[in-house]
């Protein structure tokens, strides 16, 4: 009976799943590994990701069933016995949310892989947790997936109805013009690209909710939940770290004072870097290095992680110079490396595109390796590529 209970759950959840966009990443994951761990922060949208997964290729055939670690069920009850159960009345992919409420979910997904060959399991994980790096139960056989949030080009096509692809860096470098062209017959992008950056990047703007609340209690759940309980932290240092990002948000982008910092926080030096660290696996900040620098190093600057971020903190309004830079990086950051550039520009990307964001065309000459990218212009020209282009990389 209590199986029913969960096979009752999940005809409901797949039946009313509301998904306005499919995902890149629907498409890019190899769904033949027998283990995925879908990871991703706080409110980019992983239980509707893996409920449109259940619907799009299952419906309610009772061969897929989805459960949350959230339920008391698995208080007294192993997911080892149930994954059992699961397939013994014939189940074959399962697809389990909240993961890390569950307190052996590594040992015991290790031996679910091992027991039960026929079994596919698929997981949501948050994205401070670790599925490969000091992870020796799965680091061998799970294969590690990111959500992010939405991507401009995803805003873009649910906003205006367009179904618009994605375009890799080099298509963008090279083939920019005619790619801006094709789509502005169809669409001014620059309509839509300044409600993305304020509220586009988390899914749950479509709520009927207020914005800017929910993500500041999405921000404090991430430090609370998804820091400070997988972490193992203590309640008590809960005011340092939202503090210490409240400091970081207000000078983004810029140099991190660790010093300076140690002193406003009353904390250790190192204790101010693993914080930074735990912020940034959360998904709030990004971290800048020089080529070849990375943690525990101090970088050379910090960022937030998107622009939602930036609106959401600010209580005035927000500088343009840091929103042109902090949506670059965190376009960029998908799927490249981003590096700090050692000559007069902004970043450096994959160890040899060197890019400066502005914000106008500057008509510098073609035979110039710099490349640009232009805050308000739809088309480009030359090295000069619109800002907005680069939402279209995923």
């Amino acid at each position: 009976m209590q199986m029913e209970a969960f096979y009752k759950t999940h005809t409901y959840l797949v039946e009313h799943v509301q998904s306005p966009v499919k995902r890149l990443l629907m498409d890019e994951i190899d769904w033949t590994h027998r283990l995925i761990g879908i990871k991703g922060s706080r409110g980019v949208g992983k239980t509707t990701f893996l409920l449109q997964y259940a619907k799009d290729h299952f419906g309610t055939d009772r061969r897929c069933l989805y459960i949350n670690f959230n339920n008391f069920y698995f208080t007294a009850h192993t997911l080892v016995e149930f994954a059992e159960e699961f397939c013994n009345q014939g189940g074959r992919t399962l697809l389990i949310d909240q993961t890390f409420k569950y307190e052996n979910w590594s040992k015991e997904l290790r031996e679910c892989y091992d027991r039960f060959p026929e079994l596919h399991i698929v997981f949501s994980g948050s994205s401070v947790m670790r599925l490969i790096e000091d992870n020796d139960d799965l680091q061998d056989v799970v294969l590690s997936c990111n959500l992010r949030g939405f991507s401009f080009r995803e805003f873009l096509n649910l906003q205006a109805g367009t179904s618009f692809p994605s375009y890799s860096l080099d298509e963008i470098m090279h083939q920019h013009v005619q790619i801006a062209q094709n789509i502005c017959q169809q669409v001014h992008p620059l309509d839509y690209f300044q409600s993305y950056l304020h509220h586009g990047y988390y899914p749950f703007f479509l709520e009927q909710r207020n914005f800017s609340e929910n993500l500041l209690k999405t921000m404090n759940m991430m430090i609370e939940v998804d820091i400070l309980l997988i972490k193992q932290i203590e309640l008590k240092y809960l005011s340092k770290i939202r503090k210490l990002l409240y400091l970081v948000i207000t000078s983004a982008p810029s140099a991190l004072n660790v010093s300076q910092l140690s002193k406003e926080i009353e904390a250790s030096r190192a204790t101010i870097m693993n914080y930074i660290k735990y912020l940034k696996d959360a998904r709030l900040l990004n971290l800048l290095y020089s080529e070849g620098d990375e943690f525990p190093k101090k970088p050379n600057q910090v960022y937030l992680h998107n622009t939602n971020l930036m609106y959401a903190v600010s209580l005035g309004t927000v500088d343009k110079v840091a929103e042109r830079k902090t949506f670059f990086y965190s376009t960029l950051h998908s799927k490249h490396k981003v590096n700090m550039c050692k000559y007069q520009m902004d970043f450096c990307i994959d160890q040899q595109y060197h890019f400066k964001c502005e914000s106008k065309p500057l008509h510098t000459k073609h035979a110039s390796k710099a490349l640009y990218a232009v805050d308000e212009i739809e088309v480009g020209s030359k090295n000069e590529i619109p800002l907005w282009l680069f939402g279209f990389l995923y």
